[in-house]
């Protein structure tokens, strides 16, 4: 069996005794009642005591870890105080990540993390082997081949395939630019990005939101410390640290973003600081979904991201998809999405003038709200004297749900099923008829009014559980039961024609006549 690279003991070390001596640190100060001498060395002691025991750990967790691939499963045996043996069969590793910040970048080594099929964390964790026992363990895991004793050196580590890793193997299908890279950067907003400004806000302004209004800036401007002029100061300083603070962030995430193919697998590679390198199986992928969002649809972007079956590598915040391409030219997005799943042109079928309507009145309902809560506002507190102007958004109701009906479509065509939805960051979803589990039929009380409903095409994707699955909105109730029908029609039709191509390998495999009707019915038998 092979063990973890003697350098991990270094790096687990680092992070185990930080976290050993805060503890002892924090239990040194608690059980202190004084502040004299004698008492702060007692808590240097504990904290150095901490520090040993972390090391310790370290090094008889690397000395009792060992692992192995066999033909079948990958074997781990690991534990300190409690042993543990762990099994886990090949035919269940959905994907295989590997991760590298900076410290473990220059050290040559890098931490394999092993998904399984239906599975929401982590289920093997390997930190740390040589970067190429990483790339070696992800290729063979995924591929189910086990290590045999030519490709181990003397002391059982694993010496590298360089042919079937070499470059002639993959296909590079993108690399990012820099200018997108940029545009990616600059109009991201990254939801931690908020939480982060805000921080750095306060630590600014040691906690006073005073002190970062420039009073001596403003001119005769009365009382700028307080009212309209200090929150709307603040305000922007908070858009500002957050956008700086959303850039940097979306930077570091996409640098470097790489994507090729290898087989019939996918492999990406992206990161500054934390470098991710993970794959993405063909045959595990559900839907793909491109996504326009604005501003990046008004100069011609779109993202491309694929949802698969289980959880994503690397991508705990992307909810079951992982990013194809971040951010390229429209052209470049359809391109590749067409190289995955070769589906038709995006003609789609937009639902009927009726449901426009029920948009407007949607909107008429949000702003006659928002007037009430305003006159409210004006009559009790005094707070909105002119509240009647917000009544002017009325003007914007048409527009807004035309914008809507007009980003909304479906199209059926003979392999997959095509959806569209939203205007601000607007998604199109492709779905193969095979990869449907179920078709839903729905119409809430207020699109049975105007005879309308949504057919919602769900498959194994972690995005259908959170309810991002591909689906019709709002289209009429017969041709939505006319969609239902066909989806579930198709679907069965390329189930046939999928198990007659694999019957057709296997026959070519096993070199069996197909004209050999006894021969043929005994090996579908034995299937």
């Amino acid at each position: 069996m092979t063990t973890l690279h003697p350098a991990s003991v270094a790096v687990r070390s680092l992070s185990r005794s930080l976290n050993t001596g805060f503890l002892f640190f924090v239990v040194g100060i608690v059980a202190s009642p004084g502040g004299n001498g004698t008492n702060l060395l007692s808590v240097v002691g504990l904290v150095a005591i901490g520090i040993v025991l972390g090391i310790v750990y370290e090094f008889a967790y690397y000395r009792r870890f060992r692992y192995e691939l066999t033909d079948d499963t990958f074997d781990v045996t690991s534990g300190v105080l409690a042993r543990r043996d762990r099994e886990l069969p090949l035919g269940r590793v959905q994907n295989v990540d590997i991760r590298q910040n900076v410290l473990v970048r220059v050290l040559g080594i890098a931490a394999v993390h092993i998904e399984t099929a239906g599975g929401g964390q982590t289920e093997v964790s390997l930190q740390y082997v040589d970067e190429d026992e990483a790339r070696r363990l992800r290729r063979q895991l995924r591929d189910g081949v086990s290590t045999d004793a030519s490709d181990t050196d003397e002391t059982g580590t694993a010496v590298r395939d360089t042919d079937a890793a070499s470059a002639g193997d993959e296909t590079v299908l993108f690399e990012i630019r820099p200018h997108e890279l940029a545009i990616l950067s600059v109009f991201t907003i990254d939801p931690g990005a908020s939480l982060l400004g805000g921080i750095a806000l306060s630590f600014a302004s040691g906690f006073d939101p005073v002190a970062l209004v420039p009073a001596n800036r403003l001119g005769g401007l009365p009382g700028p410390e307080t009212g309209l002029i200090a929150i709307a100061w603040g305000l922007l300083l908070f858009v500002l640290a957050a956008w700086l603070i959303s850039a940097a962030l979306t930077f570091t995430r996409y640098y470097g973003f790489r994507l090729t193919r290898v087989g019939d697998e996918l492999y990406y590679e992206r990161g500054l600081l934390q470098r991710y390198s993970g794959t993405i199986p063909l045959e595990k992928i559900q839907t793909l979904t491109i996504t326009e969002s604005i501003p990046f649809r008004w100069f011609g972007y779109a993202a491309l991201s694929v949802e698969t079956a289980g959880y994503a590598p690397g991508q705990s915040d992307s909810r079951g998809s992982e990013s194809a391409i971040p951010l390229a030219d429209a052209d470049r997005v359809a391109e590749l999405a067409r190289a995955i799943e070769p589906f038709g042109p995006i003609d789609l079928e937009s639902p009927p003038r009726r449901a426009r309507e029920r948009y407007a009145v949607r909107y008429l309902l949000v702003v006659a709200a928002v007037v009430g809560v305003a006159f409210l506002l004006a009559r009790y507190t005094g707070f909105i004297r002119q509240w009647y102007v917000l009544a002017a958004l009325a003007v914007l109701v048409p527009i807004a749900a035309h914008l809507k009906w007009r980003n909304r479509g479906v199209r059926l065509d003979d392999r997959y099923v095509l959806a569209r939805t939203g205007f601000w960051r607007r998604t199109t979803k492709v779905v193969p008829y095979y990869r449907v589990q179920a078709v839903l039929h729905q119409a809430t009380i207020f699109q049975r009014r105007r005879r309308l409903a949504s057919v919602t095409a769900d498959t194994a994707s972690s995005a259908s559980l959170l309810g991002r699955a591909a689906t019709a909105h709002d289209v009429d109730t017969d041709r939505g039961l006319e969609m239902q029908a066909a989806i579930e029609d198709r679907l069965q039709e390329r189930l046939r024609a999928r198990q007659h191509q694999r019957t057709g390998r296997r026959w070519f495999r096993d070199g069996i006549d197909p004209t050999d009707e006894e021969s043929a019915t005994e090996s579908d038998g034995e299937e």
